[in-house]
């Protein structure tokens, strides 16, 4: 079977490694019943990753004719009689439209139908999300007949939810089978210890004041012997723990480091202390900042963002912080608006480990709303999380993680979490009618 290159514009490119079958016709019929058979339709849709259902729904609209696919058998036909070239043209558009991202121009996307119902492209290569025109005929009989996704959020939170009840049954069993060890020792060492007692009783009564010394110390029993196994066994069973408060961490600095070193650990555990009580004291390193904003307003494509993050030289946390200062650095009101329009660079920003990205993403949410700067932004916290969640940029499960962390850590009587409350409540009221239905 002949291949050629996916997309128009790839077709001189000879190492360019996604392909499709050339599209190969056949007319069928006479008169009014002639009809334009795709032989190949249903390999062609399976190199774009489109069901065939939807090519042929898409020449059906573009030419203004019926069409007709059968599942069982994949036959794909379209009334009339329909040249190769032409069909081959409307196949160009419809990967264009349906298949590239339009951001980078990879194939390789995934259709997402989002909660307001807008269809969307999420791209696989570069994390851009690209946004299909609604007007389209075609996007009717899409909402109608999604596509098979894939392992998505709500079979990985199903999953995860099951992970975590297994290892909470396995926590469980730990405890429980500890302290049925534990039960048995402390009887054998009350009962050796018991007999042990009436034999040193039994020796002195039979030797009398005349004993020496040595017949005074009780007899080296069996007894004895287990007792000091058990005594092993117990310690053995003893968990060390070390001190991990302030006051003794504070002492083993000044004797491990000298005076200086000490001193300097000291300064950057504070500052990590003020930042976990959402209390930052240094805004994001400032030359972090404007590398990102200089880069952003080169206006270069949204898909190079995260190579271009990824070679920053600074903790990955530290750049997060830094690009949402670059992104909104003087955002008040409105700014639940403003994460909608920059939404492509919040996603392109937080793919890869996508659960640590969007855990960073929603840490340096936070660390932006601490800031006395955007003060009247916190009251939009809710409509910014609820924003970000309808787009598809954070995941339920991270903002529940996210939020339990914070409402019941060391600040958990800040503001922030007052304003995210009725988000999170509306979130588990919306899961458990979910899964009641």
């Amino acid at each position: 079977m002949a291949m050629q290159n996916i997309g128009a514009s790839n077709r001189g490119d000879a190492f360019y490694r996604y392909k499709m079958p050339k599209m190969v016709t056949k007319i069928e019929g006479r008169g009014n019943g002639i009809k334009t058979n795709i032989v190949n339709n249903v390999d062609i849709a399976k190199a774009l990753g489109r069901p065939a259902s939807y090519t042929i729904k898409y020449f059906g609209c573009e030419l203004g004719a019926q069409s007709k696919f059968d599942d069982k058998t994949g036959t794909s036909l379209v009334n009339g009689a329909h040249n190769t070239t032409k069909l081959a043209a409307l196949l160009e558009n419809f990967i264009k439209k349906y298949v590239q991202c339009y951001g980078c121009g990879n194939p390789e996307t995934e259709i997402i139908i989002t909660k307001t119902q807008m269809i969307n492209l999420k791209c696989a290569a570069c994390g851009f999300i690209s946004e299909v025109d609604m007007r389209e005929k075609l996007t009717t009989f899409i909402l109608k007949n999604p596509p098979e996704q894939k392992k998505g959020a709500k079979d990985k939170k199903a999953m995860r939810r099951a992970e975590k009840e297994r290892l909470k049954e396995g926590e469980v069993a730990d405890e429980e089978q500890k302290k049925l060890k534990k039960e048995p020792k402390k009887k054998t060492t009350t009962t050796t210890t018991n007999s042990k007692d009436a034999s040193s009783k039994t020796l002195k009564k039979k030797k009398g004041n005349h004993a020496s010394d040595e017949d005074r110390s009780p007899p080296r029993s069996y007894g004895d012997e287990n007792e000091n196994v058990d005594d092993d066994e117990e310690d053995n069973d003893i968990q060390w723990q070390t001190d991990t408060s302030r006051a003794a961490a504070e002492q083993r600095m000044k004797e491990q480091l000298s005076a200086v070193t000490a001193e300097m650990v000291m300064l950057s555990t504070e500052a990590e202390d003020e930042k976990k009580n959402g209390k930052i004291s240094n805004p994001p390193r400032e030359n972090l900042v404007e590398e990102i904003k200089e880069h952003l307003e080169k206006g270069l494509p949204v898909y190079q963002l995260k190579p271009f993050l990824s070679f920053l030289p600074a903790p990955p946390q530290d750049i997060m912080d830094a690009m949402l200062v670059a992104l909104f650095d003087g955002v008040g009101k409105g700014f639940a608006k403003e994460v909608k329009k920059k939404k492509n660079y919040l996603m392109a920003a937080s793919t890869g480990e996508e659960e640590k990205s969007q855990i960073r993403l929603l840490s340096a949410l936070e660390s932006f709303f601490c800031r006395k700067a955007n003060q009247e932004a916190v009251k939009e916290v809710a409509l910014v999380l609820k924003a970000m969640y309808d787009e598809d940029v954070v995941d339920e499960e991270c903002i529940m993680e996210w939020y339990e962390k914070g409402s019941t850590g060391t600040d958990k009587g800040s503001t922030i979490w007052k304003n995210v409350k009725p988000f999170v409540e509306w979130l588990e009221n919306a899961e458990s009618e979910s899964e009641d239905e």
